[in-house]
């Protein structure tokens, strides 16, 4: 409860320094009238938070499955991961938007799948670090007893590697979500693809060009509430994944 009373309190005060100052809406609308333009505006709104949605799911899907396996493909061979791992790297820093135009431009046919992997770019490090870390981080003595008992190592990452890297992994997960939303915001800006295929970003943008700020608002709003929505998601399974065994999930009675 304690969120979601900040959140009301914030709320409040807002409308009152809105309605006290007398600002007017193409400056900051107040609460009321955001909700008012979000139902007003919901036909409109709606489909561009689908097509937003399905850009983040596939970005955060590509990344989960091209992280886990680029994790596990540095943790079986340290030269490998040595030779690539700086590109990894490179690539994170690189900001999206001075990218994004080109990968637009080669993929000019197929706007979804540019948006898809400007997305793809933002999320899938995090996992790539986070679960490299946690496959290294199994413990050694049992790493030695798998060797006593001549496992091989495709035994030993099955076995030791990958359920010792588990909370790394759905630690990334969580913050991968996000990231995938983000890149796809960010990847919508540099497009500025209009008409029915528009996401939220393009209604964002456009809104801010007409002075229409409280359909901005209403739209950077479901944005919000759409990267809240993926972390709460992802927070409750993996939760529920390490409940059992994990002391980070386990509830300690006082």
């Amino acid at each position: 409860m304690a969120p979601i009373i900040v959140g009301i309190l914030v709320l409040i005060v807002w409308d009152v320094l809105v309605k006290v100052t007398n600002t007017p809406p193409y400056i900051l609308p107040s609460p009321v009238l955001v909700l008012k333009t979000l139902i007003s505006d919901w036909n409109e709104l709606f489909p561009s938070l689908l097509i937003t949605l399905q850009i983040t799911i596939a970005a955060f899907i590509a990344a989960t499955i091209s992280g886990l396996l680029i994790a596990i493909l540095f943790t079986q061979s340290k030269w490998i991961e040595r030779s690539l791992f700086p590109y990894a790297v490179i690539l994170q820093t690189t900001p999206i938007v001075a990218i994004a135009p080109l990968i637009i431009l080669w993929l000019k046919n197929n706007t979804f799948a540019a948006l898809v992997v400007c997305a793809w770019i933002v999320a899938f490090f995090s996992i790539v670090s986070n679960t490299t870390l946690g496959l290294k981080s199994a413990d050694k003595n049992l790493i030695n007893l798998f060797q006593l008992y001549k496992a091989s190592p495709w035994q030993t990452l099955i076995y030791l590697r990958l359920p010792s890297a588990m909370p790394y992994f759905l630690g990334s997960l969580k913050i991968s979500g996000g990231l995938s939303l983000i890149g796809a915001v960010v990847a919508e800006f540099v497009a500025g693809t209009g008409g029915q295929e528009s996401g939220l970003a393009y209604r964002i943008l456009i809104s801010s060009y007409n002075l229409q700020i409280p359909r901005m608002f209403a739209a950077l709003s479901l944005t919000t509430g759409l990267g809240v929505l993926i972390f709460v998601i992802l927070s409750i399974i993996c939760d529920s994944i390490l409940s059992k065994w994990h002391e980070s999930a386990i509830r300690h009675e006082n």
